[in-house]
């Protein structure tokens, strides 16, 4: 339970820093998307359906553009939700190296609860199935 605490507080706090960036990429997605609507002539909760799902590189395939410069904005948000994608993601493995590393430095009894001659199975200590 503690490690997942940890990750928690250390994630929220990844999260926080990274605020900017991700609120850049999502903005982007959004004004791109809205531009290919206006395009394409599709209502704006369309074109904000439409640039989610192609920045998630979901496609239902349900809204496609069919002009070239929608469909070159197309390309241009699924790039965009890639690095979006991209950077959750590196949030989300230094986080949990991070919360690794700091469970990894705590001494034996204090993750587990024993005391110094208690003998520990390394399962226990780390929390994962070798």
């Amino acid at each position: 339970m503690d490690f997942t605490l940890t990750f928690i507080r250390l994630f929220g706090q990844s999260i926080f820093l990274a605020l900017p960036v991700l609120a850049l990429l999502i903005s982007l997605i959004i004004i791109a998307g809205q531009v290919a609507g206006r395009i394409e002539g599709w209502s704006r909760f369309d074109a904000f359906y439409w640039s989610f799902i192609t920045a998630t590189t979901v496609g239902y395939g349900d809204i496609k553009p069919v002009k070239r410069s929608a469909k070159v904005l197309s390309i241009v948000v699924a790039m965009i939700g890639l690095m979006f994608t991209g950077v959750f993601v590196a949030i989300t493995v230094s986080t949990a190296s991070n919360a690794f590393e700091t469970h990894r430095l705590q001494p034996a009894e204090q993750r587990v609860g024993g005391t110094r001659n208690s003998t520990y199975n390394i399962r226990d200590v780390y929390h994962v199935n070798l």
